[in-house]
């Protein structure tokens, strides 16, 4: 096999498996289609653009972003020190002067002699050759049908993903488990709501902020909002996702007025996802109209609900536990096309499938993290089969629960990244 990797994209994820790989002496053709051809959303020339907001989020090593731009310089990463170097105030949140970001990155790339940088689009690519697709969630045109012959009708074009609550921060005197029409336990949390608490929840829902879209992220058609839904009918949602039909609350003998159930994330019951929430209220409006329903008041969220234009592939049904394609195992898919989620995920998907690639160059074993980092937690995400898979940005309900209850929040944070910081100080050197 030759000693070359391609490299389709040079944004977050193609810029960290291009380092990766050249720093350690492999030579890489890195493919940019900029400045010949910009994507609705992109605007300038440079690598690595940040489109949307200029924050990487939480620096704070007990923080699930923090631990994972972390584990990522750990293994080497182009870009977190460079974020670090060109880092504007913004608090406890590790935000960037994006122009000068994405100019930094570009030079550290083109100045390395074991990198070609090729610009034009790339659109076809030998099998045979080991490449690394990292062309993002508004991959279109050639290479969005090139991927649909990969990956057959395991190639999403939308991204509808009700929100994430960490189960620990439930309230469980309030909630209760339970399927409808059973007398037993089942597979469901629900939050019951009386009349007064639906209709603080109804009033609030229907004045939320909705998020700003772009002309390249207009809504999923196939799925309506909950804020649409509320708006066509005050009961409208009490005959939908917060029917109260064939439940019985515990806590008081009676029949919800209305009731909102959860459902299992993962399979260890870490996170629950909050069944029939799509919705496009922005961030901050979510966590305080959501935490109105009982047992969610001190929710932790681990993703917010979203509704936009995304293109990802189902990976638990394609990828190997290499990252590589199981039909083509030459070729890797990085970034948010893998299905994570945000822009720090996206370059440790690529740092990943890059260190991957260099480990079969080299004849090594492949890469094995345990779950309990949070570069192993992402890989397990994006490798576990689930009914309806979505991507998933870093979140500590992803990584298994510790071995003692620690209730404080931040205190269980730590412990949960000092475990994590624990495999590295003795694996990676």
């Amino acid at each position: 096999m030759k000693n070359t990797v391609t490299v389709i994209g040079a944004g977050l994820a193609g810029v960290e498996a291009a380092n990766i790989l050249a720093k350690n002496g492999v030579k890489v053709k890195l493919y940019e289609q900029k400045p010949k051809k910009f994507s609705p959303a992109h605007k300038l020339e440079t690598f690595c653009e940040l489109v949307c907001s200029n924050s990487l989020k939480a620096k704070r090593i007990n923080s699930a972003s923090g631990l994972l731009k972390k584990e990522m310089e750990l293994w080497g990463s182009v870009t977190v020190p460079i974020a670090f170097e060109n880092e504007v105030p913004a608090g406890g949140a590790l935000a960037v002067d994006r122009e000068a970001f994405s100019k930094r990155v570009t030079e550290e790339i083109v100045r390395n002699e074991n990198i070609e940088v090729i610009y034009e689009e790339k659109t076809d690519f030998d099998p045979d050759e080991i490449t690394i697709i990292a062309t993002g969630p508004l991959t279109e045109g050639k290479m969005a049908e090139k991927l649909k012959e990969l990956c057959g009708d395991m190639l999403s074009f939308y991204d509808a993903a009700a929100p994430i609550v960490n189960a620990d921060s439930l309230d469980y005197g309030k909630v209760f488990t339970a399927s409808r029409y059973s007398d037993d336990e089942g597979d469901y949390i629900n939050c019951p709501m009386n009349k007064e608490e639906y209709e603080l929840f109804y009033n609030e829902l229907v004045k939320g902020e909705i998020a700003v879209l772009h002309d390249f992220d207009k809504i999923y058609e196939g799925c309506v909002p909950i804020e649409v839904l509320a708006k066509k009918g005050k009961d409208t949602m009490r005959f939908g996702p917060l029917k109260p039909v064939g439940l019985l609350n515990p806590h008081t003998n009676t029949r919800p007025y209305a009731n909102l159930q959860l459902r299992k994330e993962t399979k260890n019951g870490n996170m629950y996802n909050l069944v029939g929430f799509q919705t496009n209220l922005k961030f901050p409006e979510q966590k305080r109209i959501f935490s109105l329903i009982p047992g969610l008041e001190n929710a932790e969220f681990e993703r917010y609900g979203v509704m936009h234009r995304n293109s990802f592939i189902n990976s638990p049904k394609l990828i190997n536990s290499d990252l590589s394609l199981k039909t083509h195992p030459n070729i890797y898919i990085a970034g948010q096309l893998s299905g994570v989620e945000g822009y720090m995920e996206s370059a440790a998907h690529g740092l990943l499938c890059g260190i991957s690639a260099l480990n079969r160059i080299l004849n090594k074993p492949q890469l094995e993290l345990p779950n309990y980092t949070m570069l192993g937690g992402l890989m397990n995400h994006i490798k576990t089969e689930t009914k309806n898979f979505q991507p998933m940005g870093a979140a500590f309900g992803l990584l298994p629960p510790l071995n003692v209850r620690e209730k404080d929040k931040l205190k269980r944070y730590m412990l949960l990244s000092e475990r994590s910081l624990e495999f590295y100080s003795k694996e990676v050197k």
